[in-house]
């Protein structure tokens, strides 16, 4: 026999399976407009079937009216935002989003508090009881609450720090290691004295402590490592999603979280593992040791090219390497570099592209600007692929990129880098550096490629001068 409830289940299903391929097509270039809609397909009927639900759940008019007006505002919003973000904006807009996530799960953590553990004599705490379950209701309403809480104030300040309305730099308080781990230590203790007796004031002390630990845990990481973080607070907005899921006994949301929760998590490692660092030193404070300006140690004077200059070698060149980094995403000038890239193979150079794990400041930014601008797939790679090849390549464009072409983290010890794999950019033949100024980049790590006796740098706007250099050519 039908009924909604049954409809309902087998449409969390076809949504969870649509969630999993919508994952695996987001792992390929080739296949990644397609794992785009497979998520945008699995959310919809996901939405469909919970307002279904809802509606068949008895709700008054007013409550489903206020529902659906919500989900409308809310998908107005998301197409309204998706249309105007640039793509310097995305890393900012994504930190923001998963802020949303927390949220919603401290306040579903929240209402489950307020309808079981605060009304024991209610219906639903006396079944609870009656199973032996209410201890674990009481379990998950405090880490729902403090996984959410984390995840809302860290995200806030990822997304200041990204968009720049807050210091990259990190936040040094005194043994600040120590606060951490005592939150943590604090949380511990509090969850168990929560399940034992659940009182409103442990639950308002967890929230505070949470959102303080949120913050203090971002704010202490430096800009060199805020690829992981927007990966790690990806992984954050998962569980706080499955904590919700728990609560609500919905399975579709759980199965959702774990799956944001897990990519994420193997996403952080796979970033970490990129830099050569752990887990657990990120969020010890990261790459957050500011450098000293430029004149305390002499690298020599730097040598400046003009774009004839630049295209002049080009023009000779037999192969050419492009490693972009977040400059060019500012400057908008993956375009003019696809143009330059066409016109440089239509000569017969061999042109490829050399992708760091964390160039920009989103896992993956870069490869998506330069599909963008309809950059072939075939010609971008990987650190790991190219990185031989510097050595028999005429000329390095390295345009907007800094701390991922850092020569210091592979030759000095002392850097606050030191140790992170980066782009031997340095042992080709000629390295055209694109910058605005001589400025140390987003890790305040100051670069001694710009001093090297084959590198040249091109300032001004990126977009300007490979524009300039296509005029040249």
């Amino acid at each position: 026999m039908f009924s909604v409830a049954t409809a309902a289940s087998a449409a969390y299903i076809v949504a969870a399976l649509l969630f999993i391929l919508a994952l695996a097509g987001l792992s390929k270039h080739e296949t990644s407009k397609a794992g785009n809609s497979f998520g945008i397909a699995g959310m919809t009927v996901a939405l469909v079937a919970t307002i279904a639900l809802a509606a068949h759940g008895g709700l008054s008019p007013v409550a489903l009216s206020l529902l659906i007006g919500a989900t409308v505002i809310g998908a107005a919003i998301g197409l309204w935002r998706a249309k105007v973000v640039e793509m310097t904006g995305m890393p900012e807009l994504i930190a923001l989003l998963h802020s949303f996530v927390g949220l919603a799960a401290v306040l579903v953590g929240w209402n489950g508090y307020l309808h079981v553990e605060a009304c024991p004599c209610g219906s639903e705490a006396r079944a609870l009881d009656a199973q032996g379950l209410l201890g674990i209701h009481s379990a998950e309403v405090f880490i729902g609450v403090f996984i959410g809480a984390v995840t809302f104030t860290g995200s806030i300040v990822a997304n200041l720090k990204l968009s720049g309305r807050m210091k990259s730099n990190p936040l040094m308080l005194p043994g600040k290691n120590f606060l951490n781990i005592g939150a943590l230590v604090a949380f511990l203790a509090l969850t168990v004295w929560f399940v034992q007796e659940p009182t409103l004031w442990l639950l308002i002390l967890v929230t505070v402590l949470a959102l303080a630990l949120g913050w203090h845990l971002v704010a202490s990481i430096g800009g060199g490592d805020m690829p992981v973080v927007v990966s790690m607070l990806n992984s954050y907005s998962g569980w706080a999603a499955a904590a919700s899921g728990f609560l609500l006994s919905n399975d579709l949301l759980i199965i959702t979280g774990a799956l944001v929760g897990s990519s994420g998590a193997y996403l952080s490692y796979i970033m970490c593992k990129a830099m050569n660092r752990s887990f657990i030193s990120v969020i010890a404070g990261g790459f957050g040791i500011e450098a000293g300006p430029a004149e305390d140690k002499d690298y020599g004077e730097h040598r400046e090219i003009t774009a004839e200059g630049v295209a002049e070698l080009l023009a000779g060149a037999d192969s050419v390497i492009i490693t972009p980094g977040y400059g060019m995403a500012v400057a908008q000038a993956q375009y003019g570099v696809a143009e330059l890239t066409r016109k440089l193979r239509d000569r017969g150079v061999k042109v490829r592209f050399g992708i760091h794990p964390v160039a920009g400041r989103l896992p993956g930014h870069m490869n998506v600007l330069l599909a963008e601008a309809k950059v072939p797939y075939d010609i971008v790679l990987e650190m790991d692929e190219i990185n031989d090849d510097f050595g028999d390549t005429s000329v390095v464009l390295v345009i907007g990129a800094n701390d991922t072409v850092n020569p210091a983290a592979a030759e000095d010890p002392s850097s606050p880098i030191a140790g992170m794999p980066v782009l031997t950019v340095w042992d080709a033949d000629n390295v055209i550096v694109f910058k605005r100024s001589m400025a140390s980049g987003y890790a305040g790590v100051q670069n001694p490629l710009f001093f090297r006796q084959n590198s040249a740098m091109l300032f001004g706007d990126a977009k300007d001068r490979v524009e300039d250099i296509l005029h040249a050519l």
